[in-house]
């Protein structure tokens, strides 16, 4: 009969560090490097109708977006870009990073957008477009280099213009959107995505250009999340580390689309991969902004709101907590960084300030001394529940466990008064502060 071997806890880290990345500067908002994961969205309204796209451009920039992408189909409305930034300018967001989208037959049009624009987005499936052969099944190796050195002639002149006027550039790859020869050789897949941006990055390094961010999205997760898994390692197997933009496409609208996206999203950033994100809903843009930094926050990585920390409540609840939330919420959303919990029930080992000092809550009995938050000790007249309004503070102190107060519970504590040393406030030691006999003072939790 073989041991039985005790279990013993492992401490594991919550997620990969984050992958490594080159820094690429988009106007003055830098993605990958040390910057942290950046939110981006794109506007809905016509390009032509430039009113319409500044107002949606000013929008989801006051909504938190900090980089947004603008639709270029044909050179029209990639030269009305042009208008877009002087309105821009003209109102005082001159300074937000724009994006220029491009697609079907896009050297024209993309060069037109780098004279206006602080990034270029190119689809590798569809910048060099052939009509595709459905019964097309190979292609011989003069076919295929003869496309390349096509797709290589058109690109050149953007990479070009994207180098001397010292803009960024997105491969971004679309899984509906594949080329019939990626399609022909790799399959309508995740490798024929990953292949599609290395053909473009490869011509970019061939030319000297690496200011590039790459992207690989789809609108299925588990699709989605193969092709930035292999991207990953094959950049690594190549020694690159361009900055990854992160999507699930046409995800759709309302909680489903929203889910898609934390899942595909939130998958690649607790792996430590991503550097940008976007989630794409079939809403009002501005509706994406907020979806984006609750993923952030879920994961640590972007603190933007209160953390509240709720439980669904059960039969040991002996108030109403989902309106108490909403009533903390309510008072409390503006104090960004906190972790504020509102919970039915004390844990039966939550410490209490009694008399005697601090006790878990299941000791204490009807008679004892607890502190009030009139700053005194008073009985408890009885001890079924523990029940309360608003949410807890945790306090921590060397030397004691934590205990947790509402928020009008007194604590005692000492002043520190500081004077500068070299320029930077000293507060004094609070042994100092005991040793002069001065008393300490009643604050609010």
């Amino acid at each position: 009969m073989n041991p039985i071997v005790p279990l013993t806890a492992v401490q594991l880290p919550l997620s990969k560090p984050r992958r490594r990345t080159r820094e690429v500067k988009v106007g003055d908002i830098g993605i990958g490097g040390n910057n942290p994961i950046r939110v981006q969205s794109m506007i809905t309204a016509e390009t032509m109708n430039t009113q319409a796209a500044v107002e949606q451009i000013i929008q989801l920039y006051e909504a938190g977006c900090e980089i947004v992408r603008v639709t270029a189909p044909n050179l029209r409305e990639a030269q009305n870009l042009g208008e877009i930034r002087k309105e821009l300018q003209r109102r005082g967001y001159g300074r937000i990073p724009l994006v220029a989208d491009v697609h079907h037959q896009g050297m024209d049009i993309a060069l037109e957008c780098t004279k206006h624009v602080d990034k270029v987005r190119i689809n590798p499936g569809l910048f060099v477009f052939r009509k595709p052969d459905p019964t097309r099944t190979e292609y011989t190796p003069a076919e295929i280099q003869q496309e390349l050195e096509a797709i290589e002639q058109a690109f050149l002149p953007v990479i070009k213009a994207c180098k001397e006027r010292g803009l960024a550039m997105r491969i971004g790859v679309n899984h509906g959107s594949l080329s019939e020869r990626i399609k022909v050789m790799y399959g309508d897949s995740p490798v024929g995505m990953v292949e599609s941006a290395m053909e473009y990055i490869k011509i970019c390094e061939a030319h000297g250009f690496k200011n590039l961010v790459i992207s690989l999205k789809a609108s299925r997760v588990p699709i989605m999340l193969s092709a930035y898994r292999l991207m990953v390692k094959r950049m690594d197997e190549e020694g690159m580390d361009y900055p990854l933009h992160l999507g699930v496409t046409e995800a759709g609208d309302g909680m489903y689309a929203r889910i898609k996206s934390a899942i595909g999203i939130g998958t690649l950033l607790a792996e430590g991969i991503g550097d940008t994100i976007r989630v794409s809903l079939a809403e009002d843009p501005v509706n994406e902004i907020e979806v984006c930094y609750d993923i952030l926050q879920a994961l640590g990585l972007r603190k933007t709101k209160v953390e509240y920390i709720a439980c669904p409540s059960c039969g040991r609840t002996k108030f109403d907590l989902p309106t108490v939330l909403n009533q903390v919420r309510d008072a409390t959303k503006h104090l960004v960084g906190l972790d504020i919990a509102v919970m039915g029930c004390l844990h039966p080992d939550s410490p209490v300030m009694t008399r005697e000092g601090l006790r878990p809550i299941r000791s204490v009995q009807a008679g004892d001394l607890v502190l009030t938050d009139r700053g005194d000790f008073q009985p408890v007249v009885q001890t079924e529940t523990h029940a309360f309004e608003g949410e807890l503070i945790e306090l921590r102190c060397a030397g004691m466990p934590p205990a947790r107060f509402t928020p009008n519970h007194p604590v005692l504590a000492l002043e520190r008064d500081s004077h500068p040393k070299h320029d930077r406030p000293r507060f004094a030691n609070i042994a100092e502060c005991v040793g002069r006999g001065e008393e300490a003072r009643w604050y609010a939790a």
